[in-house]
């Protein structure tokens, strides 16, 4: 579905990322993690046509993004981080946009609209920040569009809206679709998200699924710190530790955890799970 082959991305002379490659495929509900800076949404904007590649390829569903065919444009969707809309109805909004997609779906919309609790009548202006970033996520998730690129969705949203919105994108997303999740907090997608993506400047460290990555790592909770550990991080209820699979044992992955211990061991990151 998407193919990135040896991306770069520079604003003037500040180059963002270098030499991005990846295969990713439809069915699946990406979660792309990073540290600030590295590109996580420049990337989702050059995947959406927003931005030029300055080296490299990048084709969507076969297509080049940024030539905005539309054939193309009409199977892509982009929730950027800071939406504001304009003054108008929320559903004026999405039926008028929901001409140009053939997979729109109003009364999908209407009842993800309804479960965010957010009045359709009411216009985007006198919406709290909030409100907003659940009827563009309410427009996304019914245009059932073949990609989907959602950037910290989460972002603005209370605990019980967090919780609602795992469970809205789990159970709208199809297996013909792909998402792609850009996010800082993982604990807000972590039981959505799968496969895992964590990027750096100099390229992907980690594009593995779950099953992948428990095969290859395990997680633990101990009470001391093991110094021959991959990564050990401190809490209250001990050492949370990473160290590699060596029995084949499968233990429940922490995405925080499993972030922080791919930031200290990026070669070792990049040799297990993207020289495939």
């Amino acid at each position: 579905m998407i193919t990135i082959k040896d991306v770069s991305f520079s604003y003037g002379k500040h180059k963002v990322f270098n030499n991005v490659c990846m295969e990713l495929h439809q069915g699946r509900i990406y979660g792309l993690l990073g540290e600030n800076g590295v590109g996580k949404s420049t990337l989702l904007k050059i995947l959406s046509g927003l931005l030029k590649v300055e080296g490299g390829d990048c084709t969507v569903a076969g297509e080049v993004p940024y030539r905005r065919n539309p054939s193309f444009l009409q199977d892509i969707y982009y929730v950027p981080e800071d939406f504001q809309g304009s003054n108008i109805q929320v559903e004026k909004y999405a039926l008028q946009l929901g001409e140009f997609y053939p997979n729109f779906s109003p009364d999908r919309f209407y009842n993800i609209l309804s479960e965010f609790g957010v009045n359709p009548k009411a216009r985007f202006t006198k919406l709290s920040h909030g409100q907003q970033k659940k009827a563009i996520i309410a427009v996304a998730l019914s245009l059932q569009t073949k990609v989907l690129l959602m950037d910290e969705p989460s972002n603005g949203l209370d605990i019980p809206s967090k919780a609602l919105l795992r469970r809205l994108i789990a159970e709208n997303a199809s297996d013909e679709q792909l998402i792609i999740i850009s996010t800082h907090q993982v604990k807000d997608l972590e039981n959505v998200i799968d496969p895992i993506i964590i990027m750096d400047r100099e390229g992907i460290l980690l594009n593995a699924s779950i099953g992948e990555i428990t095969e290859k790592l395990s997680f633990s909770i101990e009470p001391q710190k093991d110094s021959g550990a991959l990564y050990c991080q401190q809490d209250l209820r001990g050492y949370f530790t990473v160290r590699q699979n060596l029995t084949g044992a499968e233990t429940p992955v922490d995405l925080e955890v499993l972030f922080n211990c791919a930031l200290v061991n990026k070669a070792l990151f990049k040799d297990m799970f993207t020289n495939k």
